[in-house]
């Protein structure tokens, strides 16, 4: 079995390889491939633990990550999100490797977006919006940034002081790119206008207003993994075309961006379009007009997690990369 933490992954794994791991992975649960249960959350009282596991015939291969919300950490100079993955042989069951699942969840979860940006964002978008500076904002940052050639992404978050700082990281981090990235102390402000839209927050409310979605854009709801989270405004849907799912499944188990306006009659299960994988099929349509809102309920499930754990563990044992643990 071989360890590998972040900076092992980030040698062998990169943002375009995960977000074509995910369209991958997207049409394979499409086709039934993968035996993915519900994940189980235990709530504590600071925070969430979350189980996923899964099972893929196609990979030959299983996975459980455990993935822990607390978001206080921040406060205690911690990631909000921490966690593992253990990936195991189809076959006989030995472990093959822990990867550090922090780091894994991360990537794969701004592939998601990276996914549906790409098949969904207009071809000459220019302009990013991110909502939320947490532990997972600056791997969604790089997302948006590989999908699309952009002239600038605003950012935005509670804390304007965070939001400065968080916006001289990323312009560090993603210096290559020919893109301004600008720290906005309003959402409104950064979202309006916007091509594509990352929300990514861990609010019980919405983040900002469904009128100034600009039309055309699509808009990446990520944060509300609960049925008590509400990150997007619930009048976006009065305005949208089209509403995507990683998986519809556990979206409509787990979260509430969908849930509490389906509950509250704001949001019919007609307007529901339907996984992404099934559009990658070409089962369901995709984008039917320049001027159609789209939305990716960007949720999250464990065969995720299963893919980009097995393609980063083949690509690492081609590489030699990892510590190996006997």
């Amino acid at each position: 079995m071989i360890l590998l933490n972040k900076e092992d992954i980030k040698k062998v794994y990169s943002m375009r390889d995960a977000i074509e791991a995910n369209k991958e992975c997207y049409k394979l649960n499409s086709e039934g491939d993968f035996v993915v249960p519900l994940r189980p959350i235990i709530s504590a009282e600071k925070g969430d633990f979350c189980f996923m596991p899964s099972y893929s015939k196609a990979l030959n291969a299983a996975a459980c990550k455990i993935v822990n919300v607390f978001p206080g950490n921040g406060a205690l100079g911690l990631p909000g999100c921490v966690g593992q993955v253990l990936l195991f042989d189809g076959e006989t069951g030995v472990p093959q490797a822990i990867l550090d699942g922090t780091y894994v969840t991360a990537v794969r979860t701004a592939a998601a977006s990276g996914a549906a940006f790409d098949l969904f964002g207009l071809k000459d978008a220019k302009i990013g919006a991110l909502i939320g500076t947490g532990s997972q904002a600056m791997c969604q940052l790089e997302a948006m940034l590989v999908a699309r050639e952009l002239d600038e992404v605003r950012v935005a978050a509670r804390n304007f002081e965070k939001t400065k700082a968080f916006v001289e990281q990323a312009r560090q981090e993603f210096a290559s790119y020919d893109t301004e990235i600008i720290p906005c102390e309003d959402t409104n402000e950064a979202v309006d206008g916007a091509d594509l839209v990352v929300l990514v927050t861990v609010s019980k409310e919405p983040v900002c207003s469904a009128e100034y979605f600009k039309p055309g854009c699509v808009i990446s709801a990520v944060g509300a993994y609960a049925r008590d989270m509400q990150e997007l405004d619930p009048k976006v849907f009065d305005k949208c075309g089209k509403v995507y799912f990683d998986s519809m499944e556990a979206v409509l188990a787990e979260s509430g961006d969908i849930i509490k306006p389906l509950e509250a009659g704001t949001l019919t299960k007609e307007q529901l379009t339907g996984d992404i994988g099934d559009y990658i099929l070409g089962t369901i349509p995709g984008r039917e007009a320049d001027d159609e809102i789209i939305v990716f309920e960007n949720d999250g499930f464990g065969a995720l997690d299963l893919v980009a754990a097995a393609k980063i563990y083949d690509k690492a044992v081609t590489q030699g990369i990892g510590t190996e643990w006997k």
